[in-house]
């Protein structure tokens, strides 16, 4: 093979190549405020899920809006968190809880009243559990089992049991014991080290 024809296919590459990665380029950066505006309206809708004030209107608009008017942000535990206002008071307070799951990480908000005693809810902004199976983590009826748990008596550490051991308050996933447990484990780890920080009253 003479020199020619081996650099004609290489320069074809080449700007095949280029041209492909510049229109990638130009497209990430042409959509990047759209898709950084879709990501922070799925994080205010899950917020305002783990706090149940979910609006019955649901686009972005609405969601931002609500939002706006009674989520603020604030550092709790020395990680990003969330207090839900009304009335001019926080009456409720949404904390980052995050560890490994079956596949992956999984990272999300556990709700809690006022004076700690009771959850609000729970949403997750990441995990990569199987679909079907550990997935169903994100799906309705397993996270609105989070909803008003007291958590005053803890046994053994453990705020949440899963079903069916002895004080049992949430139901695991059938076929995703391993996921449904790192969601427990996690919960009640961050859980607890939230409720010995000295500054937590």
């Amino acid at each position: 093979m003479s020199n020619k024809s081996f650099i004609k296919p290489v320069l074809f590459m080449a700007i095949v190549t280029v041209l492909f990665a510049g229109s990638l380029a130009a497209v990430n950066y042409i959509t990047k405020d759209q898709i950084q505006f879709n990501q922070d309206a799925e994080q205010r809708r899950k917020i305002l899920n783990v706090f149940d004030r979910l609006p019955e209107q649901q686009d972005d608009a609405t969601i931002e809006q609500v939002f706006n008017d009674i989520i603020v942000e604030k550092t709790i535990d020395g990680k990003t968190g969330y207090a839900l206002v009304e009335n001019g008071e926080e009456v409720a307070y949404a904390l980052e809880v995050a560890g490994s799951g079956l596949w992956g990480s999984i990272v999300g908000y556990l709700g809690l009243n006022s004076d700690f005693t009771e959850t609000t809810g729970i949403d997750f902004v990441q995990q990569s559990e199987t679909p079907g199976l550990g997935g169903r983590i994100d799906e309705t009826p397993y996270k609105e089992q989070f909803r008003g748990i007291d958590i005053t008596n803890a046994q053994n550490g453990n705020y949440l049991v899963n079903r069916p051991a002895p004080g049992g308050n949430i139901d695991a996933i059938s076929g995703a014991t391993q996921t449904s447990n790192s969601v427990i484990n996690l919960v009640n780890e961050d859980l607890a080290s939230f409720l010995a920080n000295p500054e937590v009253k």
